[in-house]
């Protein structure tokens, strides 16, 4: 899962970076509102933790653009504002949840893991294939969206590193269940 955290202070970015992917989500970090407009823009996150007074584009007016533009992930406030005033306005400009600093890194991961198991929805019909289980909605993946929900911008993955782990899928499940497609990508066939 990719979560882009926006937040001015580097040591917290930093700590929040590390805690993020030690739980297994990929971090990408924006340091004002600006970077964060435009990362937003250029990548398809799972989640946002947002400080709201970042500098350049506030935390409100980037979480107001968000929603306007009709962008669905889900938001997490991380803010040291905790008046109940605070609360109440972003969540009304759509933020899903809100958690003022101090914090507890267990309970921001916790946070997080919701919002996103939440977000997926209801899930799509299932084909079961042998002893696996496919989501018929999703099951054709491009080589750039496997990289972009797994890797954070700034891993430094070889090109072929899905290469080597769809070849060890096909191994395990066999040769017939999944096949490339040119120009498009990965492909269960049931």
């Amino acid at each position: 899962m990719r979560v882009l955290v926006v937040e001015d202070e580097a040591d917290l970015a930093s700590t929040l970076s590390r805690a993020l992917g030690e739980a297994h989500f990929a971090v990408d970090i924006a340091s004002d509102g600006d970077e964060a407009q435009y990362m937003l823009g250029e990548v398809s996150y799972d989640a946002v933790v947002l400080d709201l007074m970042v500098p350049k584009r506030s935390g409100w007016t980037l979480l107001k653009d968000l929603r306007t533009s009709g962008a669905r992930m889900p938001v997490l406030i991380l803010t040291a504002l905790d008046a109940v005033a605070d609360r109440v306005k972003a969540l009304d400009l759509g933020a899903d949840d809100y958690l003022p600093k101090p914090f507890a890194i267990s309970e921001l991961v916790a946070r997080l893991r919701a919002l996103v198991r939440r977000a997926g929805g209801n899930p799509a019909p299932v084909l079961i294939v042998g002893d696996i289980t496919i989501d018929r909605a999703a099951r054709l993946v491009s080589r750039s969206a496997i990289c972009e929900h797994i890797y954070s911008e700034a891993s430094d993955v070889f090109s072929n590193v899905i290469d080597v782990h769809i070849a060890a899928l096909r191994r395990k499940l066999g040769p017939a269940v999944i096949h490339t497609r040119r120009g498009q990508g990965y492909i269960v066939n049931a």
